[in-house]
C-alpha cells in the first residue's frame, strides 16, 4: 500500500487529504483563525470552583470557560503549582528540579482545598471545544515528538504497550534513562522501536527546548501583558502535526499547494528523515490541487448523509448531540444464490469495511451505534466483529468494539478529541438562493462579462484567473475562436479559465495574478 498526502492550503483554511492507493481514508480541514488546537499551553485564571462536579471551570480566552477536573491536575501539581508561583511573583522561575519531592496530590482530595477562584493556573487543552462544550484541560504537560513524548515534573519511564519485546522494551528504557535530565518523565512512543540513541537524543533535545520556550513565555508575558489568559506555547501547525502522527516511509509523495507550508513540512521532514525529504513537492499546476488529484469527487462522494459501497448496498449516518447513527441497508441488491443470510452477512462484511473507513474519514468520536442487517446464526455475527475489529487495527484513536446485540446492533466508543468532520455536500444555487427560479442560463456569460469589465474598468487589473464549474468552463473554452479569446481581445487582459470541482454549477470565483481573490461586491450580483 503506498500513501500520499495532499496539503491545500486557502487564505482561511488548510485542508489535509491523506491518500492510500489513490483512496481517500482522512481528510482534516482547519481554520487559519482557530487558536484552541489541543496541545496549545496557556497561563490560565480559575473563573469559578464546582464542587459537585469535583471540577473548576478556567477561561482560556474562548467564548466558553474550559473544563478542569481534580483529577486533571495530576500528581505532581504541587511541583507545578510552585514552578508557577515565581512566575506569578514576577521572579525568575525556578529550575524544574527545585521544585520536586514535595507532597504529591491525593486522588481522592476536592479541588476546593488546592484552587478558589482568581487563582492562576498552567494549562494544556486536551480536547477542542465541542459543539455547546469549551475547551478540556489538563495540568498534565505533555510535548509529544515522533519517538517521544516529554512529561515535566515526572521521572518515570513508560513504554508503548504495542511494543511486544521485552529486550526491546529494556533496551529503550535503559537509553532514555541515560540521556533523560532529572524532572522530567518520557513516554516512548511504538515508532521508537529499533531507533538508535542518538535519534533519541536529538529528539529530546527538541522537546526540551518547547518546554524552555513554554517558561520563558509565561515569564515574558506576565511581565508584560500581566492578566491571564495568556496563550504560552502553540502546538505545531496541522499540516505538521498530522504528518509527525502518520508519517511513514511508504508515503511516496507530500504535495503542497503553498511556498510557506511548503518549507514547513520540509523542514520538519529533514529533521526526522533526511533521507525521505525529496518527496515533500510543491504543487504549481493550474488546476486547483483537490481537483488535480481527484479529492474533490472522493469528498463529495464520502461526506453526504447516505454513503453508497459495493453492489448497490448504502448506508445512513446521522449525527446526534449523542451519538453517531449508522443504519445498513442492501438496497437494490439482488439475493445471493446461497440465500438471505449469504445475502446479509455479505451486505454487512462489505459495510463494515466502509464504516471504519468513515469513521476515521470524518474523525467520529464518542458512541457510534450501527444498525446492520439481521443475521440468525451466531457464527456470521462473529465474523462480523472479527471483521470490524480488523479494519479498526489501522485507525490511531482509542476505540472500543462490542459484539453484536440481541437486537443486532454494534456499539463502539471512539476516542473524541476534535469535532467530528462535518462536510456539506449539498449546494445551494448561488442565482436564486434556493428558490427555485433563476434567469435565463445562457444570461450568465454577460454577467461573467460585465464582471469582467468592472475588474479592468473599475479596478485595473490586467490579468486575472476565473474559476468556475468544469462545465462552464468547457463551454467558454471551446471553438477556434472561444468567448475566452474574444474576453481576452476585446478587453486586453490576460484571462485563463481554471475548471473548479468544488464550486456549484453558475458559480464562480476571480482571482488575481498573485493569487489573491478579487472583490466582486460591484455592479450587483445577478437576483
Amino acid at each position: 500500500m503506498t500513501s500520499e498526502v495532499i496539503v491545500d492550503v486557502n487564505r482561511k483554511e488548510i485542508s489535509i487529504a491523506l491518500l492510500e492507493d489513490k483512496k481517500l481514508v482522512e481528510f482534516q480541514k482547519e481554520a487559519k483563525a482557530e487558536h484552541f488546537s489541543v496541545g496549545n499551553i496557556y497561563l490560565a485564571r480559575v473563573r469559578k470552583i464546582m464542587p459537585g462536579l469535583n471540577a473548576c471551570f478556567v477561561s482560556v480566552g474562548h467564548e466558553r470557560d474550559a473544563f478542569l477536573h481534580y483529577l486533571d491536575l495530576g500528581v505532581a501539581y504541587n511541583a507545578s503549582a510552585k514552578m508557577l508561583g515565581s512566575l506569578v511573583a514576577g521572579k525568575k522561575p525556578l529550575p524544574i528540579q527545585k521544585c520536586m519531592g514535595g507532597p504529591i496530590l491525593e486522588k481522592d482530595g476536592s479541588i476546593q482545598n488546592v484552587l478558589k477562584a482568581g487563582d492562576e493556573v498552567l494549562v494544556q487543552i486536551v480536547k477542542e471545544p465541542i459543539s455547546t462544550k469549551g475547551p478540556r484541560l489538563t495540568c498534565e504537560l505533555s510535548y509529544a515528538g515522533r519517538f517521544l513524548v516529554l512529561v515535566p515534573f515526572a521521572d518515570k519511564i513508560s513504554v508503548s504497550t504495542k511494543i511486544k519485546s521485552g529486550a526491546e522494551r529494556a533496551r529503550l528504557k535503559q537509553l532514555v534513562q541515560s540521556i533523560k535530565p532529572k524532572g522530567f518523565g518520557v513516554i516512548i512512543r511504538t515508532v521508537a522501536e529499533g531507533k538508535r540513541v542518538a535519534e533519541l537524543d536529538q529528539e529530546l533535545k527538541i522537546l526540551l527546548s518547547r518546554w524552555e520556550t513554554t517558561v520563558r513565555a509565561a515569564h515574558s508575558l506576565k511581565a508584560s501583558a500581566g492578566k491571564p489568559p495568556l496563550c504560552c506555547y502553540e502546538e505545531t501547525g496541522r499540516a505538521v502535526a498530522m504528518l509527525r502522527d502518520l508519517f511513514n516511509p511508504s508515503y511516496e509523495n507530500i504535495y503542497v499547494n503553498d511556498k510557506q507550508v511548503f518549507h514547513e513540512i520540509k523542514d520538519y521532514v529533514g529533521l526526522i528523515a533526511p533521507d525521505r525529504v525529496g518527496i515533500v513537492k510543491m504543487y504549481e499546476g493550474n488546476l486547483p490541487i483537490f481537483d488535480n488529484f481527484n479529492v474533490t469527487r472522493q469528498i463529495k462522494s464520502g461526506f453526504g448523509r447516505i454513503v453508497t459501497y459495493k453492489h448497490g448496498a448504502y448506508m445512513y449516518i446521522e449525527h446526534t448531540e449523542a451519538l453517531h447513527v449508522v443504519d445498513v441497508n442492501s438496497g437494490n441488491r439482488s439475493k445471493s444464490a446461497d440465500g438471505q443470510e449469504a445475502n446479509a452477512l455479505d451486505v454487512n462484511l462489505g459495510a463494515a469495511d466502509e464504516l471504519a473507513r468513515q469513521l476515521r474519514l470524518r474523525d467520529m468520536g464518542g458512541i457510534i451505534v450501527v444498525d446492520f442487517i439481521d443475521m440468525a446464526l451466531p457464527e456470521s455475527r462473529q465474523k462480523l466483529y472479527e471483521r470490524m475489529v480488523e479494519n479498526m487495527k489501522n485507525d490511531r484513536a482509542r476505540h472500543n468494539i462490542l459484539p453484536l446485540s440481541k437486537f443486532g446492533l454494534m456499539q463502539i466508543t471512539r476516542q473524541r478529541v476534535r469535532p467530528a468532520m462535518d462536510v456539506t455536500v449539498e449546494e445551494t444555487c448561488p442565482t436564486c438562493g434556493g428558490k427555485g427560479q433563476i434567469k435565463s442560463s445562457l444570461l450568465f456569460i454577460d454577467t461573467l462579462e460585465s464582471k469582467i469589465a468592472f475588474v479592468t474598468s473599475k479596478l485595473h487589473i490586467r490579468k486575472i484567473r476565473l474559476h468556475v464549474h468544469p462545465f462552464v468552463a468547457a463551454y467558454i473554452n471551446q471553438g477556434l475562436v472561444s468567448i475566452k479569446r474574444k474576453w481576452q481581445m476585446k478587453y486586453g487582459l490576460g484571462v485563463k479559465v481554471v475548471p473548479n470541482q468544488s464550486l456549484a454549477y453558475l458559480q464562480y470565483q476571480f482571482f488575481d495574478a498573485m493569487g489573491e481573490e478579487i472583490d466582486m461586491k460591484e455592479p450587483d450580483e445577478m437576483q
